[in-house]
């Protein structure tokens, strides 16, 4: 498997998907790089050459921010909008969604597994 900043990439997927694998580049960014370095979107990424490996590698890390540097740059203004109390900031801290979405159904991705809270059995009546 090649190895492109630290992650592995799926041998048999073309080049331009293969490169998505990588946490901060999408399908757009993945065509900037292959251009820049004159590389065919349709090549398999076994196919690829160790130069042409390296040249993807120098570009993408002069030119973007991905993997580790964008998860930390993400991390940390969370961490600033929940230090200013912001109603975003409130709604990471609460573990709610935090982009307008509704809350009275749905959200079960934020919410977690649904916490049944049942009414409690009265006493069963007691035989004569």
């Amino acid at each position: 498997m090649p190895r492109i900043i630290g992650v592995d990439i799926p041998r048999e997927k073309r080049v331009l998907i293969a490169l998505t694998y990588l946490y901060g580049i999408g399908k757009t960014l993945s065509k900037k790089v292959l251009d820049e370095v004159k590389i065919d979107h349709n090549k398999r990424a076994k196919d690829l050459t160790e130069k042409e490996i390296s040249q993807i590698t120098t570009v993408i890390q002069k030119n973007f921010k991905v993997e580790g540097d964008l998860r930390r740059e993400v991390q940390q203004n969370i961490k600033r909008l929940m230090d200013v109390r912001s109603y975003r900031g409130s709604r990471h801290l609460k573990g709610l969604p935090v982009r307008g979405q509704r809350t009275h159904t749905n959200a079960r991705t934020r919410k977690g597994p649904r916490k049944t809270i049942g009414g409690l059995n009265k006493k069963p009546p007691s035989p004569k």
